[in-house]
């Protein structure tokens, strides 16, 4: 079968053209509604550093006194430092956008130092996440700071090979437990192509940082505690941290467009989702499940969220995904631009069935 007779026989639906232009013409009445919710106030993000790291600091000296006893009473420990280090990457995520601190400088400062503890430079993530941002939902710009996502015509286009290495990535194992350790432990120490000085500079100083932290923590527990206790810290922290960003822009009902037709706005609001979790998934998630007003207003800083989600009506017409609902991502593989849905294989499958019919009819 030719990988366009795919194509041919599925019909395209009428383009949701109505809500596209209404959200363009309502841009400036959204910037209005987040200006207020867009200022920083220091004392509120003191206390979430303080309610964060100083937590995450006694359980890793907890974790000091657990294996004098055994090492297996410090895994839980290890485990709830995991769930922390997200709530301090969230932290280190609003200085990349300059939203948490009023001061520029205080906001770099803050970065670089979570960023240690994240094991992710500040300045080279806070450059290529300013291109997630900018490029979410666009089909013609994916490849930086997002999951490798193909078109169903695509997948039918490419080799063998290519096949396989897709399929693998986006296996659950893969995607959720090895991706996120070979991500934060292995790729951030390497800068990328097309960085710049200062983005390159932070990833050489971050990895001097992270040699000096673990020299220090190897001293205090012995080298293969602390190995073992910071791969269960990263590996909770990391799956924990790609489930939030898969589920944020891999959804029922998302918006993915090409050039012309994408749209800023309607990325934020169809392509990005309103992850509705119990409330303390939320605090240690900061926050960062009402993303679609985070990526309508990067410079909201977390703390201000829910409160601007609350406030304007608008933002709650995006339909919730609860945390069952959001199990069902697990199943989306391809992106079906005619149908403009996301399918898993089983749906990709009985589509070629299909093709394969009518072609011999």
């Amino acid at each position: 079968m030719e990988s366009g007779r795919l194509v041919v026989i599925l019909v395209m639906p009428k383009r949701d053209c109505e809500v596209g232009s209404e959200n363009r013409t309502r841009a400036s009445e959204w910037k209005r509604m987040v200006a207020k919710y867009q200022v920083a106030a220091t004392g509120r993000a003191l206390f979430q550093v303080l309610n964060t790291v100083i937590p995450y600091a006694l359980l890793w000296f907890g974790m000091k006194l657990a294996i004098s006893v055994s090492l297996w009473l410090a895994v839980p420990l290890a485990i709830l430092a995991g769930g922390l280090l997200v709530r301090i990457f969230i932290i280190f995520h609003d200085c990349g956008h300059g939203s948490f601190f009023r001061s520029p400088r205080a906001n770099h400062l803050l970065g670089t130092v979570a960023g240690i503890l994240c094991f992710t430079p500040y300045w080279h993530w806070r450059w290529e996440h300013a291109i997630h941002h900018a490029s979410a939902g666009n089909l013609d710009r994916r490849g930086t700071g997002d999951v490798w996502t193909m078109t169903v015509q695509e997948y039918l286009q490419a080799s063998r090979w290519k096949r396989c290495a897709y399929r693998f990535v986006r296996n659950p194992g893969v995607l959720f437990i090895l991706a996120p350790l070979v991500l934060f432990l292995v790729r951030e120490r390497f800068t990328s192509a097309g960085a710049g000085g200062r983005e390159r500079l932070s990833v050489h100083t971050t990895n001097l940082a992270l040699v000096m932290v673990a020299a220090g923590m190897a001293s205090l527990l012995g080298w293969k505690h602390y190995v073992f206790l910071q791969l269960i810290v990263m590996t909770v922290a990391g799956s924990a941290g790609v489930w939030l960003f898969y589920v944020q822009h891999q959804f029922e009902g998302v918006y993915w467009e090409r050039g012309e037709n994408w749209d800023y706005a309607e990325a934020a609001f169809k392509g990005s989702s309103f992850y509705r979790l119990p409330k303390l998934l939320q605090w240690f998630s900061g926050n960062i499940g009402f993303h679609h007003i985070h990526h309508l207003s990067p410079q909201i800083p977390n703390y201000n969220l829910e409160a601007c989600h609350r406030a304007e009506t608008v933002f709650q017409t995006v339909k919730p995904i609860t945390l069952r609902e959001s199990l069902r991502a697990l199943r989306f593989r391809l992106w079906d631009e005619q149908r403009r849905v996301l399918i898993g294989y089983r749906e990709f499958r009985a589509m070629r069935l299909q093709a394969t019919r009518a072609s011999e009819a």
